[in-house]
This record gives structure tokens, sequence and C-alpha cells, in this order.
């Protein structure tokens, strides 16, 4: 069943002979209306679909598992007929119809034949986290097995996985139910396999390294069968079996996954990604490339077919007079005055219960009589004579309930009897409502407090547990009055309300919340208030005594206008019906005016689709008696569907077709348009039929190609009498538009608001707009209004609104509506089958809906929907915003899942609606979201809450279910790529330079024959006699001492004791080994004393050493197959051991992993005979071996080189003399010794100086995290050395326990370096936070620094303890992709700070030096660093003699300027060198050098070279949760593997942040995000990350994600 997703099942379904769909269609109608049950649905639809194919019959029973397991919600908690129909209810059904829905079908239809095969993304379907410790931390592979590590970020992260541990069951339960795939088992894409993936998979390759720039030896070229892994083994030196030359031969490997067979799953999602990326984008960009140093973004260019506006300027179009009746009041409250003292029983306003029945009347005498006493109250009650609480002009909120109308109503009269200014708002339910922290600074900016509310709502509110209301996020603090008659003192008799006649004094406030999400004040003066009750008087042609019918919300637009101030200045009578009531009755509405006899009744679309959806429940109503029914939200370009299906369905009831007013209306211009009640018989208005690509380019286009892609709006009326009105452009400055041009419409009335109440600024542009001809002159001097809606002037001066201000996205230069995109993505799936027999247009009742035109009915029949994925996955409800990333707007579509939806069906359906929208509006989705039910942010009366849900986006707190990313189909303005031009020869850039006055970017260190030494250790040339020497001259002096966890010493060495040890060692080689000098010996111990013995042993007996890091006990499958391949590897003649280890290696578990027998002799060195050698053993010549040092590159290349003797003695003396390490020196290292600098500080220097080494194994930092900075403080250590990894794991271990570390009475002050070992670039960011850290007890931020090696010569630069300070340059991120440095200011965008690597040892010489041409580079010029020095090794370590190779990278000359022909060796790493104005120990100006990265690692994409820890560094700033992250590519996608450290839920918030910052940052498109455990990305001993394993890892399917996204 998971090889085939949705597709089938619609393929079945449509293979059913006509009248059988027709069944199905109706059976599903009967089921969405209540009619049937569920299990009656599911008997008859098994009845119908059995005598056809056994697929649909197992379809069928999938659908009907499905719905048996998890029953909807609407079956499940609907309290009544009415909210089972509209299952619903919750749903956006309002943007349903099927004749958009035949639009949509029609759009998908065009992409069946080249659908998009998009791979499905993985989710693991695991209950519980994997822990970290078992498998999901791969070991270090520096030489050996045991990983170091593995132990980085325990302390600080294991907290955040017991809360992952806690929360994966029931998040996972909740949100991935019924998911399909599985990360280690199904291979399912969603449109099933694709096939031929090797062969295409080669096209898509290009070469990632440079061609000339040789890789290390592939070791095992020749290496027995038997030493190569197992394909399915963990193994994390990945590179061992497949290091290879960066030449031609490189695609070859790259073609079957670098020996991951091309067929796993995860690969063939890639090719599948790879094979729909290759469907051109829109626009395609320029087939040509810029060498710039600069990349410039693309701008979109415009289209040169574009519709542009073609008509005259427009000329303001006004509205009849407003007509002077003369017994008009004055003011609002004149007439509430006049009608409470001469109609005082009419009734003026009637509430309802929850049950939809009238439970309260209040006349027009109590409501003056209340509001009288609440007035008096206000102004005389709250405080004192002397000093009132309230005076006239102040605001107090108005805080109640939306089933309350009748309190609110007394409460707005009474403020505006006491002349105070009311600011209506929203009750607050929570501390952290959406948008609640806004409502909060407009009532501080308003100087709000004082808060008025009812007893029934007070009581609501949440409180603290002393009973006091809890203090709001962002609200003022406020004083809450109660004003039920109860508490209202009366006013004396004399006592009378100051009624002025109306001016422009503020009335009221009224809230609106704009795009962003800010709340601002619509302030209303008192003339307003009344001039638009008149011009609505005049429009709806009110008449006193009138019924009027109110489903809006009383506190706000249109509800307020019409409910609360029309009906008193005309003495009508408004029934009030509340969302609550609506939600459990959605006739209620009809109902009242069927019993009032109402003449209007005020609606939105919702409402009328719930009556719809309920009709049949109460066939005898009438509408007859409603002369208007005025749909507010007809604005809304998409309510024609909804007054059509309304008018259809309730004709036969009564209502008139003329008796249907839309009109428009906003916060700031109030009223803007409506539709005068018609006359009987009268042909209705027309319809504009528009075109939606120019809609888009903001033109007016009859619609007559595409129908798809048509827009059917109807009018919304006439201007409001009295009004004006005009279009202006809704950017820039406020130019008329042409007559065929949309714009933003403004009304000039006096009915309008008349600010942002404290907000002068944005006032201006609102509310004092004086159009402008297209010449730039003002067009008279009558201010406008902006109303915020998008629309034109049709035939006739009706208006046309085609959507707002806020709801627009503007996506490379184009205008899209956010409700179209929300209709569409409706559309897609019908939940409903459309039958258009009966109840014609029932499914068209969707407001929110723009319809396609179609000449009849019947023209096309729709393709029929997929029933399953109806079933089973329908969005509840939609949220369309943009969000701007990389320089233009991006569409994201958040939609909320069913709780039943499959994970295939899901995506399926989100595939569907990226096709729909691209070819429909012609746009691409940047980002889609499900998100589980019901878990958007809402606004008071349900609907989404856009702005929060934005930010919860862009904060990473969404926390979807399902998400889609389509990067490469929407980022279509990325810079051109780069094409490398014909190189500058070596020659003319070095003529370049000296014209230019540059120097050649060179340095070195102190020269060796300059400096003097008295030094007796001079005279030995060989470490062995040094040893042999100070065990004569100094016996007793202890050279090592090896702590435990528990900072004791458990063994120490003094030079005799090495030297006996190391003589018993060389004569048991000779005996039990029967070794001869030259043969090598493999050193397999923990890190300890013995391994010192046993390298000197060697030494002694001739034989040369190879250490190797012993294999992890717990985890052997995946470790030791690494150490057989380098015993392999190195012909090793012998393994010295311990006795432990020997029994592991000769064990049952390793003989699971490696071939045992086949070991060579292994000798346990635990009891060693006290025999020793009769003769030690001394080389010929210093240029013999001594010892092979292996090691894994972060890139998976195990290399082994040579080390001469020679080269051992110069690269001891060039660290003592940078250290000035003497016999008196103590020095505490922290590192793995088995190779690298680490090594030769572990095992080599001690003896070389005499100085005393205190070692600390990292490994005893799991136990004891303080171990490391204890024993510093406990000897005084002056000097010291450490790995990346234990400054990570301090750091982030410790950071809150430094005060636990002061009460120990540990001090760092002692510390003159603590010097970090490393073979990259520095990471500043760690140095500075452990220096900063650990500042309080004593740490100079001086002391730290870092060294730079590489696999030619360990040891290249290494601060020391004289010399200046390391320097930290800042340079162009941009300009180094095109392998240039350009220096920059601090703080400048897009800028990257290295610090130097410490100062060039003694002896020691670099040139940077361009790669490709050999030719030196100039100051501060980015190059390979090549290096000439006494200890740089001797070579490769090969099974043969690659002479060229050896040639290349250790004996290799510069191609030009170099008159002395020095020898270098290649780093591969890329730098420069600059000079300083700082003075070096030699008294000349100081040269740093700059490391900026390997080579090996660096990716090629789109022509520009990237450093991994770049992208890296951004990728860990974008969400709280990420631990750690590292990239790789693969066929040239670029793949970020992220760990998360905080609960499973926020996995999907990290792909679109991820995808963002990569976007904004580097300029690239992540192909796929990878979302796993904390502990997942392989780091090796030296806090490097091992990027190559990880990518094999991945690609074979051994990550265990949690998820992995597949970026379109």
């Amino acid at each position: 069943m998971a090889e085939r997703g949705p597709e089938p099942a619609a393929a079945a379904v449509a293979a059913l002979p006509p009248e059988v769909r027709a069944q199905l269609a109706e059976l599903e109608l009967e089921l969405s209306e209540g009619d049937i049950t569920q299990k009656g649905y599911e008997k008859k639809r098994s009845k119908l679909l059995s005598p056809y194919s056994p697929q649909t019959r197992e379809t069928d029973s999938t659908g009907q598992k499905d719905r048996n397991q998890t029953p909807t919600a609407a079956q499940t908690s609907a309290p009544s007929k009415y909210h089972r129909a509209r299952s619903g209810g919750a749903r956006d059904e309002r943007y349903r119809s099927d004749i958009h829905t035949e639009a949509v079908q029609a759009a998908l239809a065009k992409h069946k034949e080249q659908k998009m095969a998009l791979p499905m993304p993985t989710k693991r379907r695991s209950t519980f986290v994997q822990s970290p410790a078992d498998a999901c931390t791969p070991p270090d592979t520096s030489s050996a097995s045991e990983d170091e590590g593995s132990l980085r970020r325990q302390a600080a992260l294991s907290a955040a996985l017991q809360q992952s541990l806690q929360n994966a069951e029931s998040w996972i339960n909740r949100s991935v139910q019924g998911s399909s795939t599985s990360s280690s088992a199904s291979s399912t894409l969603s449109h099933g396999e694709v096939k031929g993936t090797s062969g295409s998979l080669a096209d898509v390759l290009a070469s990632a390294r440079l061609e000339n720039v040789s890789a290390p030896p592939d070791v095992t070229a020749t290496a027995p069968s038997s030493s190569i892994r197992p394909a399915n083994i963990d193994l994390p030196p990945s590179g061992i079996v497949k290091g290879v030359h960066k030449g031609p031969s490189r695609s070859s490997l790259m073609d079957t996954a670098d020996g991951v067979p091309v067929s796993s799953r995860v690969s063939t999602k890639i090719q599948q990604l790879l094979n729909t990326l290759k469907r051109p984008k829109r626009p395609p960009l320029k087939e040509f490339f810029v060498d710039d140093s600069e990349e410039i973004v693309e701008v979109p260019q415009p289209d040169p077919n574009q519709p542009k506006p073609e008509g005259r300027q427009m000329t303001p179009v006004k509205g009849e007079p407003l007509g002077v009746i003369c017994n008009w009041p004055p003011a609002l409250e004149s007439a509430l005055q006049r009608w409470g003292s001469t109609q005082a029983k009419c009734p003026c306003l009637t509430g309802l219960d929850v049950t939809g029945k009238p439970v309260y009347t209040l006349t027009y005498g109590k409501l003056w009589s209340r509001s009288l006493k609440l007035a008096y109250t206000l102004l005389n009650k709250l405080g004192t004579r002397n000093e009132p609480v309230l005076k006239a002009g102040d605001r107090v909120a108005l805080v109640y309930p939306n089933n309350d109308p009748v309190m609110f109503m007394v409460a707005f009269y009474g403020c505006l009897l006491a002349e105070v200014i009311p600011v209506p708002i929203e009750v607050p339910l929570t501390r952290k409502d959406a948008g609640g922290q806004q409502i909060g600074f407009l009532l501080g900016s308003c100087g709000i407090a004082l808060a008025l509310t009812s007893e029934i709502c007070l009581k609501g509110l949440p409180k603290t547990q002393n009973g006091e209301i809890v203090q709001f996020k962002g609200w003022p603090r406020l004083k809450w009055v109660v004003t039920d008659s109860k508490y209202l003192s009366k006013p004396p008799k004399d006592w009378q309300p100051h009624i002025s006649p109306a001016g422009t004094e503020p009335a009221y406030i009224e809230y609106k919340t704009s795009k962003e999400g800010s709340v601002m004040g619509v302030t209303v003066s008192r003339l307003a208030m009344l001039s638009h009750c008149q011009a609505l008087s005049q429009a709806c042609n009110y008449s006193e005594g009138e019924t009027v019918v109110n489903v809006l919300d009383f506190k706000k637009d249109a509800g307020l206008w019409h409910g609360m101030f029309a009906n008193v200045m005309n003495k009508m009578h408004t029934i009030s019906v509340p969302y609550s009531v609506m939600k459990t009755c959605p006739l209620s509405w009809v109902q009242r005016v069927h019993a009032h006899k109402a003449k209007v009744a005020l609606v939105k679309c919702r409402d009328l689709h719930w009556a719809m959806m309920a009709h049949r429940d109460q066939r005898d109503v009438s509408l007859s008696s409603l002369r208007m029914l005025i749909v507010t939200d007809g604005a809304n370009p998409w309510s024609v569907s909804s007054c059509d299906a309304f008018l259809s369905l309730f004709q036969s009831h009564g209502l008139k077709p003329e008796a249907i007013c839309p009109c428009a209306t906003s916060a700031e211009a109030m009223t803007v348009a409506i539709r005068r009640p018609g006359v009987p018989g009268a042909p209705l208005p027309g319809r504009a039929i528009l075109s939606m690509n120019g809609l888009s380019y903001g033109v007016i286009r009859v619609n007559t190609e595409d129908k798809n892609s048509a827009l059917t709006v109807q009018d919304v009326g006439h201007v409001m009498p009295g009004g004006m009105m005009c279009i202006v452009k809704p950017d820039g400055l406020p130019q008329l538009c042409k007559t065929d041009e949309i714009g933003e419409i403004c009304v000039s009335s006096r009915t309008g608001g008349m600010m942002y109440f404290g907000l002068a600024g944005v006032t201006k542009n609102t509310f004092e707009v004086i159009p402008v001809s297209s010449s730039g002159s003002p067009v008279g001097d009558v201010p406008f209004i902006r109303s915020g809606l998008l629309g034109f002037v049709g035939p006739g001066s009706l208006v046309f609104v085609v959507g707002k201000i806020d709801g627009l996205l503007m996506v490379s230069g184009r205008r899209h509506n956010a409700d179209d995109i929300v209709a569409t993505g409706l559309a897609v799936e019908s939940m409903k089958t459309v039958y258009r027999g009966r109840h014609t247009g029932l499914l068209a009742a969707a407001p929110y809906l723009r319809t396609f035109p179609l000449s009849a009915p019947s023209a096309r029949s729709p393709p029929p929907p997929d029933l399953r994925v109806a079933r089973v996955l329908t969005s509840l409800r939609i949220a369309v915003f943009s969000v701007s990333v990389f320089y233009d707007e991006r569409i994201v579509v958040v939609a909320e899942q069913r709780p039943d939806a499959a994970e295939e069906d899901s995506f399926q359906w989100m595939s569907r609606v990226l096709q729909a929208i691209d070819s429909i509006h012609q746009v691409g989705v940047y980002c889609l979201a499900l998100v589980p039910a019901n878990t958007l942010p809402k606004t008071p009366l349900g609907g989404i809450h856009i702005s929060q849900t934005k930010q919860l986006f862009l904060e990473g707190s969404l926390h979807p279910c399902n998400i889609l990313m389509c990067p490469h189909t929407c980022v279509t303005n990325l810079p051109k790529p780069r094409q490398k031009q014909p190189g500058v020869g070596p020659a003319s850039v070095m003529v370049g330079n000296l014209v230019a006055g540059k120097r050649i970017a060179q340095a070195a260190g102190r020269d060796l024959g300059q400096i003097e030494e008295n030094d007796l250790v001079r005279k030995h040339q060989f470490l062995a006699e040094i040893l042999q020497w100070r065990a004569q001259a100094t016996p007793d002096h202890v050279l090592f001492m090896l702590l435990n966890a528990k900072g004791t010493a458990v063994c120490t060495a003094s030079c005799l004791q090495l030297h006996k040890r190391a003589e018993r060692i060389a004569s048991v080689l000779g005996d039990k080994g029967h070794l001869n000098a030259g043969d090598n010996v493999v050193l397999l111990y923990p890190p300890g004393i013995e391994l010192i013995a046993a390298f000197y042993g060697c030494l002694y007996s001739g034989c040369i050493p190879v250490t190797v890091r012993p294999p992890h006990a717990q985890n052997l499958t995946a470790t030791l197959p690494t150490v057989r391949m380098i015993v392999d590897v190195s012909k090793a003649a012998c393994v010295l051991t311990t006795q432990t280890l020997v029994r592991l290696l000769k064990s049952r578990e390793a003989a699971a992993a490696v071939d045992v027998k086949t070991w060579p002799t292994l000798i346990d060195t635990d009891d060693l005979p006290r025999k020793r050698l009769p003769q030690l053993y001394k080389p010929p010549t210093p240029e013999m071996l001594a010892y092979l040092d292996f090691s894994v590159s972060t890139t998976g290349m195990l290399t082994g080189v040579k080390m001469s003797h020679s080269a051992v003695n110069a690269l001891c003396r060039a660290v003592k003399l940078q250290c000035e390490l003497y016999s008196s020196r103590q020095v505490a290292i922290c590192l793995d010794p088995y190779c690298g600098l680490g090594f030769a500080l572990w095992c080599l220097c001690s003896v070389y100086s005499g100085h005393q080494s205190v070692l600390i194994p990292p490994m005893e930092l799991e136990s004891n995290l303080s171990l490391w900075l204890a024993t510093v403080n406990q000897y005084k250590i002056r000097d010291t050395f450490c790995s990346y990894s234990v400054m990570e794991l301090c750091t982030r271990g410790l950071g809150n326990q430094v005060e636990v570390l002061k009460t120990r009475g540990i001090n760092l002050s002692c510390i003159r370096t603590c010097v970090v070992v490393a073979e990259e670039r520095p990471r500043i960011a760690l140095q500075q936070s452990f220096s900063k850290l650990f500042k309080d007890i004593g740490l100079s931020p001086r002391a730290v620094s870092t060294t730079f090696g590489s696999r030619v010569n360990v040891a290249i630069c290494l601060q020391g303890t004289s010399g200046p300070d390391p320097t930290t340059v800042y340079v162009d991120l941009k300009s180094l992709r095109h392998d240039r440095v350009r220096l920059v200011e601090r703080g400048a965008p897009q800028s990257l700070v290295l610090a130097e690597s410490g100062k060039i040892l003694p002896g020691v010489k670099v040139v940077i030096v361009n790669p490709e041409t050999k030719g030196p580079v100039g100051d501060s010029h980015l190059g390979e660093i090549w290096v000439n020095s006494p200890h740089t090794a001797s070579g490769y370590y090969t099974i043969y003699d690659s002479e060229t190779l050896q040639a290349d990278h250790f004996n290799t000359r510069l191609s030009f300027g170099d008159a002395a022909q020095t020898l270098w060796a290649r780093t591969g790493y890329l730098g420069f060198v600059r000079r300083t104005e700082l003075t070096a120990a030699t008294g000349e100006r100081h040269d740093a050098l700059y490391v900026v990265g390997a080579l090996d690692e660096t990716l090629e994409l789109r022509g520009l070279r990237y450093h991994p820890t770049d992208i890296e560094n951004s990728v860990s700033r974008a969400h709280r949760s990420i631990a750690e992250c590292a990239v790789f590519t693969w066929t040239n996608l670029l793949v970020v593997v992220v760990e998360l450290c905080g609960s499973e839920q926020e996995a999907l918030d990290l792909v679109p942040l991820v995808t963002n910052v990569v976007l904004e940052e580097h300029y690239l498109i992540v192909g796929v995000v990878v979302v796993v455990d904390p502990g997942v990305v392989p780091i090796n001993s030296r806090g490097e990350k091992q990027r190559m394993h990880l990518r094999d890892s991945f690609l074979a399917d051994q990550l265990d994600p949690i998820y992995v996204a597949y970026n379109m």
C-alpha cells in the first residue's frame, strides 16, 4: 500500500462508470449533510464498489480502516446536528465553490502528463528518540576507534535529551499518525520509483575540487580484500576505502555514491529531486557568467508582454448629495435623549441566550436612564471632587464579551454622555492571547487606566492566586470598573449631561490590526459618527420602527455602525445574534428574521453559508420581509459565489434577488460603498469577468482566453451619499489611476475616521491624502482617506473591489491576493463530490471564493476528484502570507490538517496545491506547511490571526507536522553563477604586484641558525639517544605523570624508569616478535605512559612505531574495522598492546566484525621479563624513518605520513624554542596521543626538552568535567594544551558552574598559554566564549591561542610565550567565495572575522601560492599555504611509491619568482599572509598567517568556493534548538544536517529557518535538510566534523533522522 499513493485511487475512481461516480458523489453529499451515518455510508459505498476492480476494493478497505481508527472531530464532539452538518465548522468551507473546483481540477489535469515526481519527506516513525550513546555518535577516527569526541556536548545536552524522550511519544502520536514512511524500511516515493538513476547521476555531477590539487593517496589500493569493510558496517573513516586522487576518476566513484549503492532510498530520492529541478524555472536565469568579486542579485525585469493600462486618467466619482432632513438631531446623543424621553417603551436592542432565544430586550427608556447613571458615576463617583479619576476627553477601555450587547451599548452611550472616549476591545482570555500584546500597546499609547466591564465578564477573567486579575502581557495597569446597574449611582434630578452639537472632537476609538500585526486606534469624531449615521440612513432608506437582525461583532465596523448607531438614530429595533449562538445554531439568524419579520439583516458570507448547511432542518422559514440583506464582507470579491448560492436556495423562501446588498467597509474610511435596495423586477447589476493575469499587473482586462484564470466580481454599489471617491496607485505618490487600472480606493467625506491615535506620521499618509495627476500636480485640495481596499470604478459609477492592501502579496513585481491562494488551495481536493442535479449551487456558497465563469453549468465536467484524498485529507483552515527572503517577498501557505490524514495523502495534497497555484496564479509557493488541527492562533471571532501565524513561522515556533519548501522554484534572483576565466600567468601576477607596490605573501619564523643554545641535547641526533642520556644524567627526574578522573596520579615515569621499560619492550620485540630493524609495529594502547614506553621500545629495537587508537569495547562493529585497516595498510609485523585488548581482539564479538584469525603477532606488554637488549639500535642516518603518523582527515581520507629522525628532532626543538620549555617546567596536556602535534606533545617533547608533562586523557572528562581545569590549578601549570572538543566540553558543560569552581578554590591566573591544537581555521567564537566564561576564575583572555598544522607538517604555527598577541581581521565573505581577500571594518555586512593561527615556528617558512598556476601571490591575497621546514614529513606512506604525488605534495617548487628553487610542501589549506604594524621578536614587522580552510573540504557551488564552517555558523544561529550542524554536497545539492536538542515537535520548524538563513547570508539554495538527534554528527578527537562520513551515513540511510526535507 505504501508504494501506491493516492493517485491509483483516483485512477480507480476515474475508471468507474459515470452512473456509479454519480451515486458515489450523492453518498458523499448525504454524509456531509448528516443525512446518513458513517457506518451506513461505508456499507453503501462498499456495495457500490464491490463489482469493480480489486484495487478499488483495497482502497476502500483502507479508507474504512482509517476512518474507523480516527473518528473526525465532527463525529466525536458535535453537540448538534447543525454542527455535525458543518463538519465543517472548523473548516473554511466558505472558500469552496464547484466552479472554482472545476477550474483547479482542470489546471491540475494539465499537469497529469508531466506530473512532478516530488520526493516525499522522510519522517521517523520510532516512538522514542534513540540514545546518542549507543548508535547516534559514530566513534572518532583520527587513527582508530574510541571516540573522545563522543563526550562533547554531553553534559549540556542531557537535559534537552530527557525532554525529547518525554515529549516524543505524545507528539508523534498526535502529529505523525498514519505515517506511511520509515527512515529504515520503506523507500516509497510519492509518485513511484525513478528509473535509470545511475546513468543520470553523472549528468549532474560537477567537480568540486581544483583539478591539479591532488589528495593524499589511496593507501588501500592494493590492500587484501579482507581489509575492505562490509558495506553495511557503520565505519567512521569513510575515506579509508575510497580515498582517491581528485582527478577525472572521481566522477565514476560518485556515480555509486562513493561506495553507497545509488539504489539506496536516500540517493534515489535525491535523484528524483534533481529530475524535478530540471524543469525550467520562471523566469529562466540568463545563460552567461560574470567573474566578479561583487555578487549582483538579479533584479526581476519587467515582462515586455505584460498588460499596461491604456485608459484615460480617472476623475473622482461623487455620491448623491446627503439629504437635509429637518428633524435629524444635532448629535447622536440627542437622538438617544429624544427617543429615551418620548418613546421610552419602544424596543431598542434584544439579546439572545446560547440557544438562540430572546433573553432580554433593552428599551430606549432603559438605555437612556442606565447610560445617564453610568455617565454620572464615571464623572462623579470614581474619585474625589477635587481629584476625579476621569475627566472629559479621557480614554477608557470597554471590555465586554460578544454575547452581551446590552451591557456594551449602555457602556458605550454612557461614555458618550460623560464625554469620555470609549475604546472597545476584545475580552482577554489568557496572558498570551494572539495579538494581545499589541492591544496592550494601543491601551498604553491611548493613556488608558480604566476598563469598563460587566460583573460576569470580570469573574471570567484570568486571576492570580491572590484573586487579582493577571497582568496581561504588554498591557498597562488597569483599574476595572463594573457597569452593572446595581453598582451605579442614580444622578440627582438637577444633573444633566452636556450634549453639544457634533463637532470634530473624538467620539470613540476603533482598534485595527495592520498586516504586520501592530494595532492602531482609528479615532472617529462626533461629527463623522453623526454624518455616517445620516449617510447610512439615506443609503439604506432606514425608517422608524424597523427591525434589524445583526449577526456581526457589535463592537466595531458595520455591526457597530448599523446595530448601535443607525438604529438609535432611526429608533429601530436590533436583534443581536452572537457568534457563540451561530456556532451551535447556524440557522438562528434566519429564524430571527422570520420570527420578527425583520426588514434588514446584517451578515457576513460565513453566515450565509452556515444557514445553507442547516436549512433542511427548518423548511418553513420565510425571508419575504427582508428588503435588505446587507453582506458586509461584500468588499471581498469572492462574495458573489455565496450571494448567488444563498439566493438560489432561499428564493423559494421568499428572498427577493434585489434585497441582497453587498457593501465595502474599512476601519479608516468606514462605509466606502453599499448597494442600494433595488426595485422589484428591475434587472440585477452586471458582473465583471476579469483576467487574473491582468489583475496581477494591476490592470483591468476582460478575460477571453483561459477560463481557469478568470475572476467574476460583483459590485458593492455606489459611493455613499455626500461622499467622493477616487482610485490611486497603492505605492508611492497617490497618483490617480487610469480607468482600466486597479488601485487603492480613497474616499473623501465627513463620514470617515480622523486619525490613528498618537501616530501623526502614519495619519498624514492615510487620512490626509491629496491625489495627484500623472504629472505630479495635486488634483484639487480636498483630502481623501485611504480605505485599504483595492478596486476600480466600473460603468454606471458602480464600485468593484478585488482585494485588500493587507492581503496583497508583492512577488517579483506582481500583485497576488492572499485570499485567491487560500481558495485555490481549498479547491484542490473537494470535500464533497460536486453534483449539480440537486441543491444546485450549495457548494458554491463560498463567500471567499473567486468564481471562474463558465458559459453554462454543463460547459465541462471536472475530472472526478480523488475520493480517498477527499475523505482523508481536508485542510481545516489556511493562512497565506509573505515573508521577505533574499530581496523579494516569498509566499508561505500554512494549513491545518485533519487529525486522520495519512502522511502520503498529506504530501499528495501539498504537491497538488503547488501545481494548482503555479498553474492558476503563475506564482511559486516558497513554503507549504501543515500544522495539527486547531493550533493556528485565532482572532476573537475564530478567524486565523495571520500576523501572529507569520511571527510563529519566523520564530520557529509554528510546529508543523508536514512541510514542503520550494526555494528552487521561487528564488529566481540569485546572482549569476561564476565561470572561471582563463587564469593570468604567475609572471604577470608577480609583475602586477611589483607595479602595485605589493610584497610577495611570505612569512617565516625565527632563523634556527641565528639562535644560540647552551643545550647538551643538541649533541644528540636521535630521540632515543636523548632518552638514554637523560636516564644517565637525571635518572630520577619525572618526565610524565598520568592522572585519572579523580585527578589522582595513577602512574609516573622518571627518565630512568622510562628508559628501562623501553629496553624491556625492545627485548620482547626481538624475542617474541622476531622483528628486524625497519619492521612496522602497531601500538594499540589507551592514552597513558605505556604507550610512550612502547614507542621508545620500538626506537630502541629499530622498529617503526604506528600509534593507533584502540577499539571501543561497546562498539566493536563500528570501530574495530578501522584498527584492522590501519594494521593491514601499514603492513605491521606485530601489534603491541595490553592483555585486556588482546582478549578483545580475539573475542567472539570481534570475530563478527573482522577476521580475527589473521591478526599479526599480538604481544601484550603487561608482564615484561626483566631482560634488556645487548645493544640498542642506532639508525645509520638521521633521515631514516622514525615513526608513521596515520590520521583520517575530515574528508574521510586515511593518510599515513613518514617522520624521519631529523624531522622529529627539528620538531621538538622548534616547539621547545617557541614555548620556552625547560626541565623545570610543567605542562598539562589534555589531548589524544595518536597523531599529529597531539602525539608529539604527549610522547616526544618531554623527552627532548626535559619538562614534566601532566597527562590527562580526554575520556576522563566524561566523568569529571572540571578535571583539566582543576589539574591546572592544583599544579599551578603555566602552559597547557588541549583540543577544541575539550574546550567545547568545558564551555558547555561548566557554563553554569563557574561559581561552584570558584568556591572550590580553582584559579586559572597561573596560565600563561592555553593552546588549542588544531588543523583548521581558528574557532574564534568558541575561544572567546571559553575566555569570557572562565575570566571570573582568573583566566587571561590573552592566554588562549591556537596552533596550525597539516598532514605534511604537523606544527607550522604555535603562539608560544613571546611575540605580539594574535591579531584578527575582518574579511568580506562574498570576496572569499571568489578566492579573493577584501578586508573590511568590524561590523560590516557579510563580514567574517579571522584570527591568526599563532606565530610561525622557528625554522619554518611559508609562502602563499596560487594552487592552479603554482605562482606566488601578493600580500593579503588568498592562496594555498606552502611550507618549508626541517620538520616537514618525508612523504606519504604508501604500499606503492607514487613519485609524482610525493613530488607534488612534499617536494614542489614555485613556477616563477624563486631563484633559490626552494622545495616546498603543500599543506592543502587556503590562507593569506598580511604584514601587520606589530613588531616581531626579531625587530621586524610581524607577518601574520591567517588560515581560511582546507581545500579538500571546500564546496564548489554555482562556480564559487564555500567553506562549510561559514555555512554551519549561519545555520547554528538560525534557531535556539540547533545543537550542532554539518553541511556537505551531493550531486550539486547542498545538504544541511542539524542536530535538534529540543523537542521533536520543533524538528520541522528548522527546515524553513535553515533554508532562509543560508539563502540570505550565502546566496545558496539548500537542497536537503536533515534533522537528527544530538550527537549524530561525527566529530574526531581534534573536535573536527567528519562531513564525508556523515554524507555516506546519510546516503546509506544509517542516520535514523527525525525528519528529512527535500527542498524543491
